[in-house]
């Protein structure tokens, strides 16, 4: 891990969000941190102290009444020298503070995720825990929150760096057979030592790699499509879920024609609900695009509600790739609202069978829910490492044939890829994708 950023500027940026605001924090990293402050505070605060001062310009004219805040580095957010300015959050008090910043020398505007990246790259936190910061910041829901809290601690770090360190150990043995076998006081093959451990590593890294999925269900959210024929209730339904006007409802067949998406908070998870094309033969063209698209949606969803119009039900073609539910509608429209042959029946008209279909859907979360505690891969990033390390350990593991020397480097690839993940090796080419996703200021 580097000790040092390599910057020797100083980055400033708005740190609070849209203006107006009622307060406004401006947030500046650098060597030349302590400078900027004692010539706009007229003086350095004590650290990690607020002190009501006065912010002046180079001319002596005031600029804002508010408090400065310093953090000397190496103990600070990034490693450096830093500093906030709370100020009101006027633009024009914000604009002047900003621009007043700019005409110190050494300093320059932040870009996104600058000062997490230098956090980073200062060893003040690895690359899983920037990315959980990330998602912390990004967080809509509950189980969002409590996902990327887990993921903010050092418990990648450990299990990463716990079976990287079993690897390179495996290596070192087999290497050390290789350079003394000749002599006599080594004793016999350490090899059987070692793969049967390795084997075990290997199963525990896949079965660690199976858990993305769920991963990225809670961080992206769980995808529901409906699915039925031409005025079936789909828009209906997805207007009474949402509780608002979102999908365009009329009598006539095939009003929807594009996929339709939005996301709801259903016990604390994030639910992306699609309202797709009514399904059917003999579309126009831009209907049967509709359609495909729709298909193809469902393809990749967690859950379908299949919707079938009670009270004239017509069966579509399904996807046999996600659980589905199956959804009888225009309920208040039946003499004996009663029938086994859906698993829910509703009407979006007076309202009856909602709560029992959230409830379904519910139960599809609640197992979700309790993976924000689980240490998983939670970035694609994660799972193409582990992949790779996998592929390189099976090799390893299984090539029994194989020279040692050959073995040997199939764990160090596995190792490096390990190491990867949380930024111990190779990390300058995933640095820039993984900073910019965050907001200026962070």
């Amino acid at each position: 891990m580097i000790n040092q950023t390599p910057y020797g500027e100083t980055i400033y940026a708005l740190s609070s969000g849209g203006l107006p605001s009622g307060i406004a924090v401006v947030r500046l990293s650098g060597p030349h941190t302590r400078s900027v402050v004692e010539q706009i505070a007229g003086s350095v605060p004590p650290p990690r102290q607020a002190k009501l001062v006065r912010f002046q310009n180079r001319e002596g004219g005031v600029i804002d009444t508010g408090l400065c805040i310093f953090f000397p580095g190496p103990a600070s957010f990034t490693g450096e020298d830093c500093a906030e300015f709370h100020l009101h959050g006027g633009r024009a008090v914000v604009r002047a503070m900003l621009e007043l910043i700019s005409s110190f020398r050494g300093t320059r505007a932040a870009e996104a995720g600058a000062f997490t990246q230098r956090s980073f790259l200062n060893g003040k936190m690895d690359l899983t825990a920037a990315e959980a910061l990330a998602d912390l910041i990004d967080a809509e829901t509950e189980a969002q929150r409590l996902f990327a809290i887990a993921n903010n601690s050092d418990a990648h770090r450990q299990l990463y760096s716990g079976w990287r360190r079993i690897l390179l150990e495996a290596r070192a043995l087999l290497e050390a057979e290789l350079d003394f076998s000749d002599e006599g006081d080594v004793p016999g093959s350490v090899s059987d030592r070692v793969w049967t451990d390795l084997a075990k590593l290997l199963s525990a890294i896949r079965t660690h790699a199976s858990g993305y999925h769920r991963a990225e269900i809670v961080r992206e959210g769980l995808s529901i499509v409906i699915l039925g024929a031409p005025n079936s209730g789909k828009s209906s339904l997805l207007n009474a879920l949402a509780k608002r006007d979102v999908a365009i409802v009329t009598d006539e067949a095939g009003t929807t024609r594009d996929l339709l998406e939005i996301s709801l908070d259903i016990a604390g998870m994030k639910v992306n609900l699609v309202d797709t094309a009514g399904i059917r033969e003999r579309a126009a063209k831009v209907e049967a695009i509709g359609i495909e698209r729709a298909l193809k949606r469902a393809g990749e969803a967690d859950l379908i509600l299949y919707l079938q119009d009670a009270t004239n039900p017509k069966s579509v073609p399904l996807p046999d790739m996600a659980p589905i539910l199956r959804v009888g509608t225009k309920a208040d429209l039946l003499a004996n609202p009663h029938h086994e042959k859906w698993d829910r029946l509703v009407s979006t008209v007076n309202g009856s069978g909602l709560v029992e279909l959230l409830e379904e859907i519910e139960k599809l979360c609640r197992p979700l829910q309790e993976s924000t505690g689980e240490i998983l891969p939670f970035r694609s990033r994660h799972i193409e490492e582990l992949r790779t390390a996998a592929e390189c350990l099976e090799a390893a593991v299984e090539s029994i044939s194989m020279d040692l020397e050959l073995r040997a480097e199939d764990l160090r690839r596995a190792a490096d890829a390990l190491g990867r993940i949380c930024g111990d090796i190779g990390t300058e080419e995933v640095l820039g994708e993984i900073f910019s996703s965050f907001c200026i200021g962070k």
